[in-house]
C-alpha cells in the first residue's frame, strides 16, 4: 500500500512554529515514528510552500496512490484550485489539520477543500496523520 503526505505553506517549520498550537516536534521525526508503526506501508512525503507544486504532486501521484493525506495549511481557507485538482483524481484524499481549526480564527472555520475530500479529521496533533491512515487502511480493507 502507497500512501503520500502532501503538506503545504508553513508546516516545514512545525516544531518552531507557535509550538503552543503545533507542538514541539519537526514533521521529519514524526514521519519516522509512523513509518515505524506502518512498515508494510509506503508512506511518501511531499512539503511545499507554493499552491502550484501542491497541485502538481496530486496530479502527479493522483491516480497511483492508495491515499493521499493533506494537509494544505492556509490553502485550505482559499484554494478553489486545490479543491478542483482533488475532484480530478481518483485517489481519495483525507483532509487533515494537526489543530481544531474550528476553535481558532473565525476565518479558520470554512474550508474550501473538504467536499472535495473523502473525510476530515483535525484537533489530534500530529496524531491526525495516523488516524488519517488509519481510515485510508480500513477504506481499502
Amino acid at each position: 500500500m502507497r500512501i503520500q503526505i502532501i503538506n503545504g505553506p508553513n508546516l516545514n517549520l512545525l516544531g518552531v512554529r507557535e509550538p503552543s498550537i503545533y507542538g514541539h516536534s519537526s514533521f521529519e521525526d514524526y514521519l519516522k515514528e509512523l513509518r515505524g508503526r506502518y512498515p508494510e506501508v509506503q508512506i511518501d512525503y511531499f512539503q511545499s510552500n507554493v499552491e502550484g507544486e501542491m497541485i502538481n504532486k496530486l496530479q502527479e501521484v493522483g491516480f497511483e496512490a492508495d491515499g493521499i493525506i493533506l494537509n494544505a495549511g492556509a490553502y485550505t481557507h482559499t484554494s478553489v484550485a486545490l479543491h478542483d485538482a482533488i475532484r480530478s483524481i481518483t485517489s481519495p484524499v483525507v483532509e487533515v489539520h494537526i489543530s481544531n481549526v474550528h476553535a481558532r480564527e473565525a476565518f479558520r472555520h470554512q474550508s474550501m477543500i473538504s467536499a472535495a475530500c473523502q473525510g476530515v479529521i483535525l484537533g489530534f496533533g500530529l496524531d491526525s496523520y495516523r488516524l488519517a491512515l488509519e481510515a485510508l487502511l480500513a477504506l481499502k480493507r
